[in-house]
């Protein structure tokens, strides 16, 4: 058992051993990276649902970073309601015998069973525009984190066609900040969102990719030594491996339009979604997609229908050669997921005049579909790009060539998938209770 009493836990977002590899980062001072399977779908969300749960996404609750409630008739995406997750949190022994965790810039962290909590929150203007703020607990958080570091977190450093390692940046410095503080927390769990902007963007070989990577590494470099200095274990951990896309978008709902099970609303001479009368459509998530089926007798037709479309390697209901059902709720009829080289796009217009108001606007909430096309500046300069071709890296898939990259001051070995890096941590935490 390790004499330290505390333990931070760093989960980057794309940090595959591909590029790690590739950039040959692979030792971090005396430490080295090693290995592991995400799981499937290796999105954010899903990720650290199953993470904090240490159970698979068809029982953590979050099967993607969004999904459509049948109830609402609705898309959500990036919701961040503590209670999407579901199970017990890795975290209750330890917490329940009086320590304290932080939770700093994870999904659906909101409500959380945590002591303390940060995470963007701005306020949109009526008008357009936000204000911009952070939601933390205790409701002071944010404001003496604000006044340590002598600026607040930019949301547009965050998403958007200016996203860059900026934002992690932020959060490093918050993190630094909050370890070393009277009350710090026994365990911090943090996210640091800056890396996978420009992998997406250009590439895993491309130089901004690497210097984005190296912007990553010094960041961990401050976090390691904040952490030595103030008593702290870490574990550090990447979500998912970005690949290169060399093929293009594949855009299931023209596919499901043009077929008759998608049906449109028509608002100005724009067209938009008519999810109650629709009885198929895709909400997409990088490589891959939730098909949402309405009548059950139907499944078998458009499954076969999306089979045929170029770049689509499989559509299925269970994905049982990841060793489990993609049984939950919110989880589509159908699941689909793209060859290499290739990712799903959400549009289902193909003349330019018929797409939403939204499609050339940074629109999280509205579009339904994770859009990427949002980290490009479009031909006007207030609006986004809606030119999927420009996008040159995806995620989403696991298996060989996609594992992703773990590194701990309190094991070297002995972690093969993320769930048993969840494990060991939570065995940790648990020897620190006793």
């Amino acid at each position: 058992m390790s004499d330290k009493k505390k333990l931070l836990v760093v989960q980057v977002a794309g940090l595959g051993c591909n590029i790690v590899a590739g950039h040959g980062l692979e030792q971090w001072g005396d430490l080295k990276f090693r290995p592991m399977q995400s799981v499937f779908p290796a999105v954010t969300c899903t990720v650290q649902a199953a993470f904090r749960t240490g159970v698979s996404p068809d029982r953590a609750g979050m099967p993607g970073n969004g999904f459509y409630d049948r109830k609402l008739g609705k898309v959500m995406f990036w919701e961040q309601s503590s209670a999407l997750v579901t199970g017990e949190r890795i975290w209750e022994e330890f917490r329940a015998a009086g320590k304290t965790v932080a939770m700093l810039f994870w999904q659906q962290s909101l409500g959380e069973t945590v002591d303390m909590v940060l995470s963007p929150a701005p306020i949109h203007k009526h008008h357009g525009g936000m204000i911009q703020d952070c939601y933390s607990q205790p409701d002071d958080l944010y404001g003496k984190i604000r006044n340590e570091l002598g600026r607040g977190f930019d949301l547009k450093y965050y998403w958007g066609p200016m996203a860059s390692v900026k934002s992690s940046q932020w959060i490093t410095e918050a993190t630094a900040y909050m370890l070393g503080v009277n009350d710090a927390p026994d365990l911090c769990m943090m996210y640091l969102p800056g890396l996978d902007y420009d992998l997406q963007r250009y590439g895993v070989a491309s130089e901004k990719s690497k210097a984005a990577l190296k912007d990553v590494f010094g960041q961990l470099n401050l976090l390691k030594s904040v952490a030595d200095d103030n008593g702290y274990e870490i574990v550090v951990f990447g979500d998912y491996a970005i690949v290169d896309v060399d093929k293009g978008p594949v855009y299931l709902n023209r596919v499901l339009r043009n077929a008759g099970y998608m049906v449109m609303r028509e608002v100005d001479g724009m067209l938009y979604p008519d999810f109650y009368e629709s009885r198929a459509f895709a909400v997409v998530d990088h490589e891959v997609a939730h098909i949402y089926v309405k009548h059950e007798d139907e499944k078998d037709v458009v499954a076969a229908l999306l089979r045929k479309v170029e770049g689509v390697e499989s559509v299925k209901d269970t994905f049982d050669e990841h060793a489990f059902e993609m049984n939950d709720h919110n989880a589509g009829d159908l699941i689909a997921v793209t060859e290499d080289g290739y990712w799903f796009a959400y549009p289902w217009w193909e003349n330019a005049k018929q797409a939403p108001e939204y499609a050339a606007h940074v629109d999280i909430h509205s579009k339904p579909g994770y859009d990427p096309c949002e980290l490009f500046f479009g031909k006007v300069p207030w609006k986004v790009s809606v030119d999927a071709g420009r996008i040159k890296g995806s995620h989403g898939k696991i298996g060989a060539g996609r594992e992703v990259c773990w590194v701990s001051t309190l094991w070297d070995s002995g972690v093969e998938d993320l769930l048993g890096l969840s494990e060991r941590v939570k065995e940790f935490l648990t020897g620190l209770t006793g």
